[in-house]
C-alpha cells in the first residue's frame, strides 16, 4: 500500500535532490537546490521545501496582499471558507488543523448519542487515526469491505441488520463514513452509483453521512464527477489543504450550519484552535484557482502518456479499476531501474519513485505532469532506457 514515507525510499545518490524537493529533508546529505519545473511521478501535488514555500507565499502576497486571521476569523481563512462553501454547496465551513480532527469531530457530532459508526476497513478513519473514535469519542467503528475500496448498499444493510437484531443491549447506528478516494487502495474511487444508493438509504433511515474527501479533487478529475455533486450526497465533507493545495497543513470541514456551529468549541476543547492560519489558507486559496482545469488536463494527459509508454517493449503501465492518479509501471528484467531513475533525473529533471524488488514502480501523476509534453517525456524515457540496459 502507498505510504508518504515511500518518498524517503528513493535510492541512490542521484535521488538526493528528489528527496529534498519532495520533503525538504534528506538524511545525511547536504540539501541541494531543487530544479524548477520538474516532473515528479510521486505525490498528489506540490510539496514545497521551506525556501520554495516562502518564495511562493511572497509571490502570492505580492500579487494580492494576504490578510491575517485571528484564531481562524477573518482574513485569508474567511476567504477560504467562503470558497469551500461555494465549491461543496454546503451552508458553512470551518478551518481545522488536521484531517484527523475534522473526521473525528464530524463523525462524533453527526452520531450524537448513538455509538456505532460504519466505515471502510481500509479507510483512514479506521486504520490511521490512532483509534480516536473509540478512545476519545466513545464511538464503535464497524469496518466493512476488508481490503477493498468500498462497501455496497447490500453490505451496509446486512451489517446494520446484524448489529440491530443480533445484540442484546442495543446502541444505535450513528453515522456512516466513506473515504473517497481510498489511499490504502492506491487511490481507487468509490463509484457514484454506489454512493447514490447508500445516500438514499441513509437519508430514508435517518443515518448521517460523512465524506472523508481529503483527496476528493483526484476522485473528481478521474471519475468526471464534480466535487459539489459528491458533496451533495453527504451531510459533511472534509478536504485536505496540503495533499495538493500547497499548504503545510490544515483542513476544512463543510456542512450544515447547525453542525459546523458546534465545531469551534469542540476544536478548542481538543486543543486544535490555532492563533494564526493565514499562511496555509493563502497557499490553499492560490492552488484552488483553476484546479478543476489543471487536474482534468493532467488526468487526460496521463492516460494518453501511458498508452504511448506501453508501446515500448521495456515497460508496461497498468491502471487500476476506478483508479485515480496511481498506476503500476513494470520494467523489463533488462532495465536497471536505479540507472533509469538517475538518467531521468540528472538529464531531464524527471523523478521516479524507487522500484520494488520485482521491478514494479508505483507511478503517481499530479499537475507537475503539465510542465512537460508527452513527446518530451517519451523522448526522455527512450534515451534513459537506452542508457540503462543491464
Amino acid at each position: 500500500m502507498y505510504n508518504r514515507r515511500d518518498f524517503l525510499r528513493i535510492s541512490g545518490l542521484s535521488a538526493a535532490p528528489v528527496v529534498t524537493a519532495i520533503t525538504g529533508f534528506s538524511p545525511g546529505v547536504e540539501p541541494e537546490v531543487p530544479k524548477k519545473e520538474g516532473l515528479y511521478f510521486m505525490g498528489d501535488g506540490p510539496m514545497y521545501s521551506p525556501d520554495e514555500f516562502l518564495e511562493k507565499l511572497q509571490q502570492i502576497h505580492k500579487d494580492k496582499p494576504i490578510v491575517k486571521d485571528f484564531y481562524g476569523k477573518g482574513g485569508s481563512v474567511e476567504q477560504l471558507l467562503k470558497k469551500f462553501c461555494e465549491i461543496t454547496g454546503k451552508e458553512s465551513a470551518i478551518y481545522m488543523p488536521s484531517g484527523t480532527l475534522a473526521n473525528q469531530l464530524a463523525i462524533s457530532v453527526l452520531s450524537g448519542e448513538n455509538a456505532k459508526v460504519i466505515v471502510q476497513e481500509t479507510s483512514h478513519v479506521y486504520r490511521d487515526e490512532a483509534d480516536a473514535a473509540q478512545s476519545v469519542f466513545s464511538k464503535r467503528l464497524i469496518p466493512l469491505a476488508a481490503g477493498r475500496a468500498y462497501f455496497t448498499l447490500d453490505e451496509l444493510q446486512k451489517s446494520i441488520e446484524e448489529h440491530t437484531q443480533g445484540e442484546a443491549f442495543k446502541s444505535g447506528i450513528g453515522a456512516v463514513s466513506i473515504e473517497n478516494p481510498i489511499r490504502r487502495n492506491d487511490g481507487q474511487f468509490v463509484p457514484l452509483t454506489e454512493i447514490k444508493k447508500i445516500s438514499s438509504f441513509c437519508r430514508e433511515k435517518g443515518y448521517k453521512l460523512h465524506l472523508d474527501g481529503a483527496r476528493i479533487y483526484l476522485a473528481s478529475a478521474f471519475s468526471g464527477v464534480s466535487v459539489s455533486e459528491y458533496a451533495s450526497f453527504f451531510d459533511t465533507i472534509y478536504i485536505s489543504l496540503y495533499k495538493y493545495l500547497g499548504a503545510s497543513g490544515g483542513a476544512v470541514l463543510c456542512g450544515p450550519k447547525d453542525i459546523i456551529d458546534k465545531m469551534e468549541h469542540l476544536t478548542k476543547v481538543h486543543g486544535g484552535v490555532v492563533f494564526s492560519n493565514w499562511a496555509n489558507s493563502a497557499m490553499a486559496l492560490h492552488h484552488l484557482d483553476g484546479i478543476d482545469d489543471r487536474f482534468k488536463r493532467f488526468s487526460v494527459q496521463s492516460q494518453q502518456l501511458f498508452k504511448m509508454m506501453n508501446q515500448l517493449p521495456e515497460m508496461k503501465v497498468s491502471s487500476l479499476e476506478n483508479g485515480t492518479n496511481i498506476s503500476i509501471l513494470k520494467l523489463a528484467d533488462t532495465v536497471n531501474s536505479k540507472k533509469l531513475s538517475e538518467v531521468l533525473w540528472k538529464k531531464y529533471n524527471i523523478a521516479l519513485p524507487v522500484a520494488k524488488s520485482d521491478g514494479t514502480i508505483k507511478l503517481m501523476v499530479n499537475d507537475s505532469l503539465l510542465t512537460h509534453s508527452n513527446e518530451q517525456i517519451m523522448s526522455a524515457f527512450k534515451d534513459a532506457l537506452g542508457l540503462s540496459k543491464i
